[in-house]
């Protein structure tokens, strides 16, 4: 069962074992803002995180309502072990719903930028 098997990912310890999901804006947005998810699950790799859910690569039709495209986002927050929050994630209903249940269930939820951080420090 993958629930015994979710990294400790506070104080050090090798973050980019984890299982990131990425949140953020979409909505009224040009692209739906995919270029910043696609960016972000770039710049994440590239520090050493493999196993990232990214929501724009969700399998909703272009088009589909935004009630579609939250079913397929919470299946996806429903597998990860931490949140990467997109710069106005707090602007974002999605997002913040997002957040909300990491932070119910006691995952982690930082900034792009702090899990990157996180990564570089767990190489050095």
């Amino acid at each position: 069962m993958w629930c015994e098997n979710v990294p400790a990912v506070r104080g050090g310890v090798a973050a980019v074992s984890v299982i990131l999901y990425i949140a953020g804006p979409m909505s009224g947005l040009p692209d739906s803002n995919y270029p910043a998810f696609f960016a972000a699950e770039d710049r994440l790799r590239a520090v050493g995180y493999h196993r990232i859910l990214n929501p724009a690569r969700s399998l909703c039709p272009d088009g589909s309502s935004w009630d579609a495209y939250m079913r397929s986002a919470l299946v996806m927050v429903a597998q990860c072990e931490g949140i990467a929050l997109l710069p106005g994630s707090h602007n974002s209903r999605g997002a913040r719903l997002e957040r909300q249940i990491a932070e119910a269930m006691g995952w982690p939820v930082a900034r792009l930028d702090e899990w990157v951080a996180m990564a570089q420090g767990a190489a050095s």
